[in-house]
């Protein structure tokens, strides 16, 4: 899709339409107390939207319309050629649509329009379509038995599933959820984050203009402690599904334990390490790629490149290109096209992440924060012990550690809490391979960053991830349950006493 200019997009966002009731059985509606809250512009500090404030009245009546429509079998026994029908028709709305919701969500996240429209709404639309064709074509098993018996291994819906949602990827998360929760024939019950609740809403109503039964997809926007923890132990909700801090996950394990034991799905921070060995092919490459990963959404990303290790070698040669390249990350207007770097989500969080920003000593690049604007930064640290190694920032801050071999590399990559993601830039593919083994990362990539694609599944190790993966054949496996059909075939003639 081509771009805009500026003001073309300026002229959108001032003729939206922005939701602002929670979106459930079909339809808008206040929340229940009358209770509303701010939907702000983080880049400008305007109100968008008086968005419902849910609470947990909402969360039981969007509950008890989920459930009444899994137990009916409006969604959940409709043939699958018909589910993925409806999500078709979804996508091709969504793709009408496109643009408005690029608009939108850059409005609501401080996300460049840039990355909005050519990143994240194609990822969202081919992601709720790759699960859709996938309805269909996902087949059940026999199990080998005796000739008296047939074993099949079956999947049925886990029932009425709570999606709870981050607010750095608003749609791509939705979709990450939504597509194979759908897919698998269960009610959903969605909590977006609160700083970013209009794209969820939106999407709703267009997926009920698509043909998705009233009950099945609803979304209750609110707090953490108002809707998030009500969902969490709510004891007719089969499965949880989060993504967002490890601070916050963990508590919905205890939730889980101590209402209903639902199956709890989490993806959560991380600290990932970029490891660049002396033997590394074209630097200049290389420092693209790192540039990428830790800039790319101002940084607020789970699988941000936030920690370079390199060899002590090409440092200097290194983070030379590394400048060059991060000064063309552009820090602006999000409705600018050319702008690659917008707005911090939120006072708060831009708040936190000057609060890093002041630890440091060494600055090699950037270190300017501003009205919500933190430019392309990067800190030279001493070790793996400080915080700038250590924490998850969620900005645009890139830590560099200098090191002296490989097993130092790989062991300073590892000495983490986190274990989502990594990359290893090295020309020796022997040496690649031994360490993609090594890292204790959900995802490894070698000679790039990146997170796969929408066929491998995401998540991972240590306080990075619990339960399951998101993308892939793997996400709708946390959506179903496995049951096993035993019959018996032999003949009773057979078995009779003479």
């Amino acid at each position: 899709m081509e771009l805009l200019t500026q003001e073309e997009y300026k002229a959108l966002a001032a003729g939206l339409d922005l939701p602002c009731g929670a979106f459930i059985e079909g339809g808008y509606r206040p929340a229940i107390s009358g209770r509303t809250f701010e939907s702000v512009n983080p880049a400008t500090g305007d109100k968008l939207a008086d968005i419902a404030a849910c609470g947990a009245d909402d969360v039981d009546f969007a509950v008890l319309k989920a459930r009444e429509a899994f137990d009916d079998g409006r969604w959940s026994r409709l043939h699958p050629s018909e589910r993925k029908d409806v999500l078709i028709r979804l996508t091709k709305l969504m793709t009408r649509n496109a643009r408005e919701l690029a608009v939108m969500e850059s409005l609501d996240s401080g996300k460049t329009i840039y990355d909005c429209e050519t990143v994240d709404l194609p990822e969202t639309i081919h992601c709720l379509k790759w699960h859709a064709e996938a309805i269909d074509k996902i087949y059940d098993q026999v199990a080998p038995a005796s000739d008296d018996h047939i074993a099949m291994v079956v999947r049925e819906p886990i029932g009425v599933v709570g999606l709870v949602l981050p607010w750095n990827f608003p749609l791509l998360m939705l979709a990450w959820k939504i597509a194979p929760a759908l897919a698998a024939g269960c009610s959903v019950v969605v909590k977006p984050a609160e700083e970013t609740s209009l794209t969820a809403l939106r999407v709703a109503e267009l997926a009920a203009e698509a043909g998705l039964p009233r009950g099945v997809l609803n979304v209750v926007p609110g707090g953490g402690a108002e809707v998030g923890e009500p969902i969490g132990r709510h004891m007719d909700i089969d499965m949880l599904s989060f993504t967002g801090s490890t601070v916050t996950g963990k508590r919905f394990l205890s939730y889980s334990a101590e209402s209903n034991a639902k199956e709890v799905v989490l993806e959560m921070g991380g600290k990932n390490p970029a490891i660049v060995m002396e033997d590394a092919e074209n630097l200049d490459r290389v420092a693209q790629h790192v540039v990428n990963g830790a800039f790319w959404n101002m940084g607020e990303n789970c699988s941000a490149s936030s920690r370079l290790i390199v060899h002590m070698d090409i440092k200097e040669a290194l983070l030379q290109r590394i400048a060059h390249h991060a000064k063309q990350w552009t820090v602006g207007d999000p409705l600018a096209p050319d702008t690659r770097m917008g707005a911090l989500v939120s006072r708060a969080h831009f708040d936190k992440v000057c609060g890093y920003l002041n630890q440091a000593e060494t600055v090699v690049l950037g270190g300017k924060a501003e009205d919500g604007f933190v430019e392309a930064t990067v800190i030279e640290v001493t070790g793996n012990d400080v915080a700038l190694a250590r924490e998850e920032i969620f900005g645009p801050v890139l830590s560099v550690i200098e090191v002296s071999g490989f097993d130092e590399a790989i062991a300073i990559a590892n000495d983490t809490d986190y274990g989502l993601c990594a990359s290893i830039f090295t020309a020796n593919a022997k040496r690649a391979l031994r360490g993609a083994r090594a890292l204790l990362a959900g995802t490894v990539t070698v000679n790039c960053f990146g997170e796969g694609d929408i066929s491998t599944p995401f998540g991972g190790y240590k306080q990075s991830g619990f339960g399951g993966r998101d993308n892939a054949i793997h996400a709708h496996d946390q959506y179903t349950q496995l049951k096993t059909i035993w019959i018996d075939l032999a003949d009773d003639a057979d078995e009779a006493v003479d």
